[in-house]
């Protein structure tokens, strides 16, 4: 690894892939002035919702087809095309004063077919005749290709793309640009309080006397609902069909309101339940790669509320994660404010070794990224090594870009990208039109030419055949441990101090057997044993090769007479239904069945904690004798408290080693030198003998792999399913409010709302209500799995007639505000400074010094008027982009948080709550500024936000006489509005009642 420095049915309401958002008008192009650089301004202060965007918005607020089959009654369309035509006649006299005001016009051209006629329309970037383009890295010419085309001197202007073609010059000042994405994407933990608050700013539109139907998405949105399936039933062949039916059963609520969401809103698609994971059926069939929108030819682009979005970076289509508050404000019009990043180049070369997978790979990349420091960067991956890589291999890599810290992992369109789509499905015309536009816009890269030379900010380098078989943890996705190195690496976790590489087991405790009985069968758990094993996710379950790999594993392993322990939950969760019929045609499936890899359903289920209850005599025994039980999956997180509550040990592995270590029965061991089991006749059998060659993978790839699977099952995911089908939902566009409902509440934050902004504000003797160390992740602040029985919510639920075995997850209560509050710092394994040792969800109630759970803390300092701030090391809000992480601490009065370093998206999510994020300086922190949390804090921020500039310095004090100045982490005077507003929720409804 090289490193330089910088260098030169029902409501499905599936549209069809000719779904696309609205470009610039054509009559808008075809009068517009000749552009000139000398045209060049900066209006950053004009940015708000323009009437170019609510025209645009009307054409994709039309109803969107099934296929050809219209979704909706002729009633319901006619009630629209009625809706819409006034706003149409009101706006057709503003089109043709606007016309001619394009900037851009001369670079809007024709792209022909090659066999006559035209594809289309598009902005030429080589007709600007800009040397400095053919510099740029692919992804940020995505970035320029978006601004001219939405540029119109407003929201966007000529000076920000001036800035985006001058991005090696601009980028190192951390200059801010707009963007618009042409899509978001959701699923169902995001989306349902996406569309609570939706319908909560439809309230609050008209309590101010304005249009409420002024809130709807003016892009298009895909939900896949994905996040809700759980493994309550594994090891059966009716293991999808029990675990839909409890999943409905728990979530008919949920499940109604996102089907309601479905037509109360325009340009809203939602994918029923058990059609796959959501990340997967973007990368197989949402994603476009080039629109074609009324003969306007432009990039996909997405923003979803999913930070592992970026997984469609593989396919060559610029997506990333963002809070749910920023992808609101997306669907409402505004552009996103983001700084102009910088690009990573990382140049791969060589080839994977016999026996290393594309998950090997990712964990590598990962440690190499976080090591070289990429949080708020694109990183763009090229070199020759890319004719090597598969590309699901490349959404596999692209996937974990939260994991090392990018907002996007990028690898630009080429002949396997081509390739892929045919493989998907895509027609040969569509891939036709793709090729065209992107070659003729100096997007496409085609490795049979020379490579012209592109400017990267910092260069990294990997020889892919220097990755070797690995896994990582047992605490977080970048600490990887080589497969030769397993069993040290354990006995090193063993007897380290608790950290992230340390559970500090005693010596005389580490060989410690516990027995039990298992339904009759005499059993037995160590420390490492395996009770946990997961094909999940979609990081690995997109990628063919490594499911086929799981596959042969199994099938080795039952004609070796290998099986694994019965105790062992084990689970198969595809990303799509395309999983399972190559698994089927192959003939593996049965193998993986015989090993207890059922199919349990399809969507996320043990990557995000959805791992169900573990049978009561496992549970039992790891509870009464302490024992450090493992989980082996295929997912991009493993974080503490976060795939299973009785799991401390957890680890990130590809697929065929998911099974192995399954077999295997414990990670303590070396696979080198010690035998996985005991074969049918007496003999040991090591790794080697079940581990598949690349040849052997390959071959069964190549014969049952194929598209008519990926076509068949996309025509069928919009049928829905008998369950969703039946849900009735009302027909009104604003929503009736339950009060008794425990999932679906009516959110505070818009109440006694005003039209005139509370404006900046600092904090005076705020108490500290927790005093973290470094890497609090989102799990940490707002957790997504089980609701413990003795928690603040598990109280709120039954008061509420919730039975416990109904209490469900939090993720899926994310549409109930009241839930949420109580379940915010809820982790039960959250180390509080103030609890000296102690894990839990408990905090110190600093005036009278009582250990409280935290939400009783932040409630007494509430009702007493008081404010709290929170103290945090480096890495403040990881993981997940989770807007309840920033919408809880809100809820409970948290002012602002003073960390070391923060989380992109999570620092964006704070101020768009308006939680006022600040840095220490370098060098600094609590523990070296003497500071304990036991202090009063205020800090001085000015009440007039003309005052405050992005970055400033900010003077925090304290009431026993210590002072510090921190960074406040407003990057953006977009971010500094939101702020003024109270939140970049209330800065839309303001701006849409004055537009």
């Amino acid at each position: 690894m090289h490193i330089t420095g910088l260098g030169s049915a029902s409501s499905i309401l599936r549209a069809s892939r000719a779904r696309f958002p609205p470009p610039v008008s054509k009559t808008s192009i075809l009068y517009s002035p000749k552009f000139s650089p000398s045209y060049l301004t900066t209006n950053n202060q004009l940015r708000s919702l323009s009437f170019s965007s609510a025209v645009r918005s009307l054409r994709c607020s039309y109803p969107r087809w099934s296929h050809g089959v219209d979704w909706r009654s002729p009633a319901t369309l006619r009630h629209q095309i009625r809706a819409v035509a006034p706003v149409v006649e009101r706006f057709q006299r503003k089109i043709a004063t606007m016309a001619h005001e394009h900037p851009f016009k001369e670079i809007f051209t024709s792209l022909p077919k090659p066999g006559g006629g035209e594809f289309g329309k598009f902005y030429s970037l080589p007709a600007l005749n800009d040397p400095r383009i053919e510099k740029l890295p692919y992804s940020i010419r995505i970035l320029l290709e978006s601004a001219i085309r939405n540029c119109d001197n407003f929201q966007v202007t000529k000076g920000d793309v001036e800035k985006i073609i001058d991005w090696e010059n601009t980028a190192p000042k951390l200059v801010e640009i707009p963007f618009k994405p042409a899509r978001v994407l959701l699923q169902d933990f995001t989306g349902v309080p996406v569309v609570v608050d939706l319908a909560a700013m439809r309230d609050a539109m008209a309590q101010l006397g304005g249009d409420s139907n002024k809130i709807n998405p003016l892009v298009p949105v895909d939900l896949v609902i994905d996040h809700s399936v759980q493994v309550d039933v594994a090891r059966s062949e009716n293991a999808v069909q029990a675990n839909m039916e409890l999943e409905f059963h728990r979530n008919k609520e949920r499940f109604a309101f996102l089907k309601w969401g479905s037509t109360a809103f325009q340009n809203m698609l939602v994918v029923p339940p058990g059609s796959g994971i959501v990340h997967q059926v973007n990368l197989e069939y949402l994603g476009r790669v080039v629109f074609n929108t009324d003969g306007v030819l432009y990039p996909d682009s997405v923003v979803g509320t999913d930070s592992h979005t970026t997984m469609i970076d593989g396919l060559g289509v610029a997506g990333w994660g963002v809070g749910g508050i920023e992808a609101e404000a997306a669907m409402l019009g505004q552009p996103m404010s983001m700084v102009l990043p910088d690009v990573v180049g990382f140049k791969l070369n060589g080839k994977l070794h016999n026996g290393v997978t594309a998950t090997d790979l990712v964990l590598t990349v990962t440690q190499i990224l976080r090591k070289h420091g990429v949080v708020g960067k694109f990183v763009e991956f090229y070199g020759d090594g890319m004719s090597q890589l598969s590309l699901a291999d490349r959404a596999t890599i692209a996937n974990m870009s939260p994991e090392y810290g990018a907002t996007m992992g990028f690898f630009p369109v080429d002949h396997v990208t081509l390739q892929y789509l045919k493989l998907t499905g895509r027609s040969d015309e569509t891939v036709a039109m793709i090729e065209a536009y992107l070659r003729a816009n100096k997007m496409f890269v085609d490795y049979n030419e020379p490579q012209p030379e592109r400017v990267y900010s910092s260069y990294l380098q990997l020889d892919l055949a220097d990755v070797e078989p690995c896994i990582s943890g047992p605490k977080r996705p970048h600490d990887r441990v080589p497969l030769k190195e397993m069993k040290a690496d354990w006995h090193a976790c063993l007897n380290n101090k608790v950290g992230f590489k340390g559970f500090a087991v005693p010596k005389e405790a580490q060989d410690k057997v516990a027995k039990f009985s298992f339904h009759g069968q005499p059993a037995e758990l160590k420390h490492g044993s395996v009770v946990i094993a997961a094909i999940t996710s979609c990081t690995n379950t997109s990628n063919p090769s490594v499911m086929l790999g799981a596959g042969l594993v199994a099938k080795k392993a039952c004609e070796l007479g290998l099986k694994v322990k019965p105790w062992i939950k084990t689970s198969l969760a595809p990303g799509s239904g395309v999983v399972t019929k190559y698994l089927l045609q192959s003939g593996l499936q049965k193998y993986l069945n015989e090993q207890g890899f059922n199919i349990v359903g399809y969507g996320c289920t043990t990557c995000i904690g959805n791992s169900g209850d573990l049978d009561e005599s496992v549970g039992a025994v790891i509870t009464e004798n302490d024992i450090l039980a493992a989980a082996v999956l295929s997912g991009n997180r493993n974080f503490e408290g976060r795939v299973h509550p009785l799991t401390r040990a957890n680890y990130l592995a590809s697929p065929p080693l998911v099974v192995a270590y399954a077999l295997a029965g414990t990670v303590n061991i070396d696979f080198d030198k010690e035998p996985i089991g005991t074969g049918k006749d007496g003999k040991s059998v090591y790794f080697r003998d079940i581990w598949p060659t690349a040849e052997e993978i390959a071959e069964v790839v190549q014969s049952s792999v194929l598209p008519a699977m990926f076509r068949s099952t996309y025509e069928s995911i919009t049928k829905g399913n008998p369950m969703w089908n039946q849900l009735s939902v009302p027909a009104s566009t604003s929503y009736s409010w339950d009060p008794s409902s425990t999932y679906i509440h009516e959110p505070p934050y818009f109440k006694n709302m005003t039209m005139n902004p509370p404006g900046a504000h600092g904090v005076k003797d705020a108490y500290c209500l927790l005093n973290f160390g470094d890497s609090i992740t989102t799990d940490h602040i707002s957790p997504a799995g089980s609701i413990h029985k003795d928690s603040p919510t598990a109280k709120y639920l039954l008061e509420h007639g919730v039975d416990r075995k109904d209490f469900n997850s939090y993720g899926s209560r994310r549409g109930n505000d009241e839930v949420m509050a109580r379940g915010t710092f809820a982790n039960i394994r959250l180390v509080n400074k103030f609890l000296n040792g102690e894990v839990g969800p408990k905090t110190v109630h600093i005036p009278t010094g009582e250990k409280l759970s935290v939400y009783d803390a932040a409630m007494r300092y509430k009702n007493a008027g008081l404010d709290t701030i929170v103290l945090a090391g480096a890495e403040y809000g990881s993981g997940s982009s989770r807007d309840w992480a920033a919408k809880g601490p809100m809820l409970l009065g948290v002012k602002a948080v003073i960390a070391k370093s923060f989380e992109r998206i999570h620092r964006s999510n704070l101020v768009g709550m308006g939680i006022i994020p600040l840095c220490f300086k370098a060098g600094q922190d609590a523990d070296t500024l003497g500071l304990t949390g036991h202090e009063r804090y205020t800090i001085d921020l000015p009440s007039n936000i003309s005052e405050i500039r992005p970055g400033q310095d900010v003077t925090v004090t304290t009431d026993n006489g210590k002072s510090f100045i921190c960074t406040a982490r407003f990057d953006t005077a977009v971010e500094l509005e939101y702020f003024n507003h109270g939140g970049i929720l209330p800065y839309a409804i303001r701006s849409l009642m004055k537009q």
